[in-house]
């Protein structure tokens, strides 16, 4: 099924990401890309509608050199926002200019005309704005449709084109009525159509997936969690014993991982899961080794080599199955200005060319938030869909300093408890990850009449959208105290208990 598209011209910054998210939960698709993108790259999407949106660290005469114009000429309704104003300005000889530091602030909108695009507002509102553009003179084919209070031009609307432009951000949603001109815009301007649905994704994936592999089978590397999931029962769905689920067990899982996922898959699924043990070849390459760094490369390394050696004994398999998600395919993507990616994504970096294999990636069109959205429609168990993330190098990066047997036992115990826990107070739902940290920290202690010296163990549980920023979560003391007392009365190599409570950034999520 062929969906009507959005496409979000990004110019760097948060804020693409966003629209995209608002854009989708208004059951529109959207697909964003850079502001280097050639006018025949765009076209190739069949776009409804675009948006300019973002900001950019390069001087406006050089994104004027990189920015194809000619997109402002094809005849579809066009929104810019921020910098995407500044150039609609430009290109139809207005003077508009575009510099100073990046400072945004709340202001007061006032409304000059009852316009489409603001139906449903207030004729004053607060907006989050986008001080680096001044328009000094507005072209003759434009009105002035908004100002701020020292009376600014803060939007802008073609005469007889649906051409808008904002100088202020509507996906910023801490202001719901404002956050309507992305719906007054695509719905009532653009006329889009609302078939971007997590059935109808489903429905086109299968098909899409029939299509494309036939009779062939395809490898898929499971990890139990909601990605690797949905994938799994997506190609279950749609090639069904031609799927060949391999897991690799490698040691450093929650406790009773293993157990669980085979299980699971087991009752669901029509291929047969094939689990490598790997246990002992992990822990015997993680030996002596502190650097966490090293530790990623090590246990990367390690599963490729196992995964590739379990996969080629399957001769006829020809395809790779992936779970890479769009905020992965945006990532990868050549942002403004640079010359290199922002983040390189692989879930099994270079086994395709390894292995000779074609790849399929079913939700890498998909936004983590959607994926929980097709894994409901699939019936996929809530406590799968609601996993907290999972590290790919595992309990090895939440173990500080070397990795052994034991330590990796502790802290599933640990780790256990800290689970049961959020899920009897009910929080497990609420948070966005909560996980323990066993630290190379000893520390006296009593037990009864003895004296111990134990280990400290640091719980780390945060709040997050999206993971490139997060928040440590103010959790109740009941909670907290329950915990702690549980992991030092059960666990006796561990006598002190502590919280993080720092955010990302200055932090990260993982400690290592």
């Amino acid at each position: 099924m062929k969906h009507e598209t959005v496409v979000i011209v990004d110019f760097g910054a948060q804020y693409a990401h966003l629209l995209g998210k608002l854009i989708r939960n208004l059951n529109i698709y959207s697909e964003i890309v850079p502001y280097t993108s050639s006018r025949t790259s765009i076209m190739e999407k069949s776009p409804h509608a675009i948006i300019l949106i973002g900001k950019s660290d390069e001087k406006a005469d050089e994104i004027d050199k990189r920015f194809d114009k000619s997109i402002l000429t094809l005849g579809i309704p066009i929104l810019g926002i921020g910098i995407g104003m500044h150039l609609i300005v430009k290109h139809f000889n207005g003077r508009s200019l575009y510099e100073g530091n990046d400072s945004y602030s709340y202001q007061d909108l006032s409304i000059d005309y009852n316009t489409t695009i603001f139906r449903g507002l207030n004729f004053e509102e607060n907006i989050w704005l986008n001080n680096k553009v001044i328009i000094k003179r507005l072209p003759k084919e434009f009105n002035s449709i908004a100002h701020s209070d020292v009376s600014t031009i803060k939007a802008i609307e073609h005469i007889s084109l649906p051409i808008y432009g904002l100088s202020f951000h509507p996906e910023i949603v801490e202001n719901i009525s404002i956050g309507r001109i992305i719906e007054n815009f695509l719905i009532d301007i653009t006329r889009i159509t609302r078939s971007w649905t997590a059935s109808s994704f489903i429905i086109s994936s299968i098909e899409e997936i029939k299509q494309k592999i036939g009779h062939e089978q395809v490898i898929l590397g499971l990890s139990g969690g909601i990605d690797s999931t949905v994938v799994a029962t997506l190609l279950d769905r749609a090639i069904g014993t031609n799927l060949i689920p391999i897991y690799v067990n490698t040691g450093l899982m929650r406790k009773y991982e293993t157990t669980t996922i085979k299980e699971f898959y087991e009752k669901k699924y029509s291929s047969k899961i094939i689990i490598v043990n790997a246990e002992k070849e992990f822990l015997s390459a993680l030996q002596g080794v502190t650097d966490p760094e090293e530790k990623r490369k090590i246990i990367g390394k390690l599963f490729i080599n196992i995964f590739t050696t379990e996969a080629q004994k399957y001769k006829n398999a020809k395809w790779l199955a992936q779970g890479t998600v769009y905020s992965d395919v945006i990532e990868s993507q050549l942002m403004a200005g640079s010359s290199l990616p922002l983040k390189s994504h692989h879930n099994v970096g270079g086994l395709p060319e390894i292995m000779n294999l074609k790849l399929i990636e079913p939700i890498r069109h998909l936004f983590k938030d959607e994926v929980r959205k097709v894994g409901f429609k699939l019936d996929i168990p809530k406590e799968f869909l609601f996993r907290h993330p999972f590290p790919g190098p595992g309990l090895a990066i939440r173990i500080i300093g070397e990795v052994t047997k034991e330590k990796v036992q502790l802290l599933q115990d640990i780790d256990a408890i800290l689970s049961e826990e959020l899920h009897a107070f009910e929080l497990y739902e609420k948070v966005w990850q909560g996980f323990a940290v066993l630290l190379p920290v000893f520390s006296v202690g009593m037990e009864g009449d003895k004296r111990t010296y134990a280990q400290t163990c640091c719980l780390r549980i945060v709040n997050s959208v999206d993971a490139m920023t997060a928040t440590f979560t103010e959790l109740p003391w009941i909670f907290l105290k329950k915990v702690s007392t549980r992991i030092t009365n059960e666990i006796q190599r561990i006598n002190k208990v502590v919280y993080d409570i720092s955010s990302k950034p200055p932090s990260t999520i993982e400690w290592e």
